[in-house]
């Protein structure tokens, strides 16, 4: 559960029917925090930012596409449970899906999948677009930060939310020329502002899946430019290194820049193997889960006496809902009743021993896992900027507590570190300096300097231990900054094996590599 954040006394205690939990983190629409319903279902509720809830138009769009997305069914997805589209500031909540997502495990120690779980990987996301295509809606979004990985298969997240953002972006429900999606998972028609269909997500799927078997995207990263990176997807061919041979085809075909030349939904799952291998996924990677789903089972609300408790918001009798029109995903349907709880302690404590079999099975290296020690990696490039490895103690080297201690800054990370960017307005520097701390403590600052601006952010630690990525909150411009600075979303820093240090925003997948300039 190191991806979560500690609720602040500023969170509400309930959202709707909901009990608070802890913080998931942030994304375009708002707080994501985990939360139980009465019945002792664990879900996860978006709250929507209120400058978004005070847009008529938002609200227009994000009410039709909640609707849509409850009608959405199967297996590869997180299903909507509830929503208050018309509280002073909306929120959606989904069943939890807990797994990490498929971009902290391909940045994480595990790096990319191997064959065979990409094409269980490629077949569960092939089968979630389906049942979301279904209802008539367009996920727009598709990324790895939107796919989660279970020990079961894949999941979606997120569908219908990229187009009720693009309400927001401008005012307009049929607004075309909006840029809707994260750089590097878009697709030409996107950066096109041409109208989206769901060949869109075929494209989108054929960037996650190159991502998910090399580690690269297929069109190059976002830190060389993001003009220079959308120009790339809607003009040059995809580079395909790392990708096995048997997925290289599929893939380049979902990339075809002619919406109409890429194969349907359909014909992928023709080309996929019917079955996929029980574990779908390295026996490392299962244990993980298993553990996570154990640490689930003892997450507790917290006491917060000083926090706000507000009531939880009225919603308002609808009429009732006129028959639906195929394929016209706007019409009103009441609240479905809870579903059961799909996943109980008994269910959870399966998963556990599925996951202590597959350890088992697998040897010493999921051993180590399990018992908190580094398990083994293959060899790694050490030029290579996607190849993540953490900073772990080794068994020979004595352990310091600040090297060791769960939710402390480990010592390789503590430094000064700097980075250089080449831009549209020439090289612009960035110096980063690590202080030690503890989660919640201020533990870095960021100086930012460029032709016209001169910015200093500071960031608080959300979540640490040593054998795992630092979590950082969002960042705060400091006094002395001048020019265009604006605060920073949460970001994750990873030692590579070359020694540098990599800082990632976890919502957009943006990254500067630095270098290690002193302690």
């Amino acid at each position: 559960m190191d991806r979560t954040q500690n609720l602040t006394p500023a969170d509400p205690e309930r959202i709707g029917g909901y009990r608070l939990l802890r913080r998931l983190g942030a994304g375009g629409m708002g707080q994501v925090y985990l939360a139980r319903s009465a019945r002792g279902r664990t879900v996860a509720v978006k709250l929507v930012r209120p400058d978004l809830a005070d847009q008529d138009d938002f609200r227009a769009r994000f009410r039709q596409e909640v609707l849509a997305a409850r009608r959405v069914g199967g297996l590869w997805t997180a299903p909507v449970l509830d929503a208050d589209t018309e509280a002073p500031v909306p929120w959606v909540a989904t069943g939890y899906i807990a797994g990490p997502s498929l971009h902290t495990v391909v940045r994480g120690p595990h790096g990319p999948l191997p064959e065979h779980s990409v094409h269980a990987l490629a077949r569960g996301l092939a089968l979630a677009l389906k049942d979301i295509h279904a209802v008539g809606l367009v996920h727009r979004d598709l990324k790895p930060s939107n796919v989660l990985v279970t020990i079961d298969g894949p999941r979606v997240i997120d569908f219908g939310i990229a187009r009720a953002l693009e309400a927001g972006t401008d005012g307009g429900l049929t607004r075309t020329g909006a840029l809707i999606g994260s750089p590097g998972f878009m697709a030409p028609e996107q950066v096109r502002g041409d109208p989206v269909t769901p060949a869109c997500d075929v494209f989108c799927l054929g960037s996650v899946l190159a991502y998910a078997a090399s580690g690269r995207l297929p069109f190059g990263e976002a830190a060389s430019g993001a003009h220079a990176l959308m120009f790339r997807i809607a003009q040059e061919p995809p580079d395909l290194d790392g990708v096995p041979e048997s997925l290289q085809e599929l893939i380049a075909d979902c990339l075809h820049k002619d919406p109409a030349a890429r194969p349907t939904l359909d014909r992928i799952l023709e080309r996929l193997p019917a079955t996929a291998p029980d574990p779908w996924l390295p026996a490392t990677l299962v244990a993980q889960l298993g553990s996570e789903a154990a640490e689930l089972l003892h997450v507790e609300a917290p006491a917060r006496p000083d926090a706000p408790t507000p009531p939880a918001p009225a919603r308002p009798t609808s009429p009732p809902p006129p028959p639906p029109a195929p394929y016209t995903p706007y019409y009103d349907d009441p609240p479905p009743p809870e579903p059961a709880q799909p996943r109980s302690a008994k269910s959870t404590a399966a998963l556990i021993a599925v996951a202590l079999v597959v350890a088992v099975g697998a040897g010493g290296s999921v051993y180590a896992f399990m018992s908190g020690g580094p398990p083994k990696q293959a060899p790694v490039s050490p030029n290579s900027p996607t190849t993540q490895a953490t900073s772990i103690p080794t068994p020979d080297a004595p352990a310091t507590p600040d090297a060791t201690a769960k939710n402390t800054i480990p010592r390789p990370y503590v430094g000064r570190w700097s980075a250089s960017i080449q831009g549209n307005s020439g090289t612009a520097t960035r110096e980063l300096t690590i202080r030690p701390g503890r989660v919640g403590d201020r533990v870095l600052t960021l100086t930012a300097d460029g032709r016209d601006y001169h910015c200093v952010f500071e960031a608080r630690l959300a979540a640490a231990s040593p054998t795992t990525p630092l979590h950082l909150g969002p960042s705060e411009v400091s006094p002395g900054s001048t020019g265009a600075c604006t605060p920073g979303e949460p970001s994750t820093l990873t030692l590579l094996p070359d020694g540098r240090l990599h800082r990632e925003t976890d919502d957009t997948g943006e990254y500067v590599d630095y270098t290690k300039a002193g302690d």
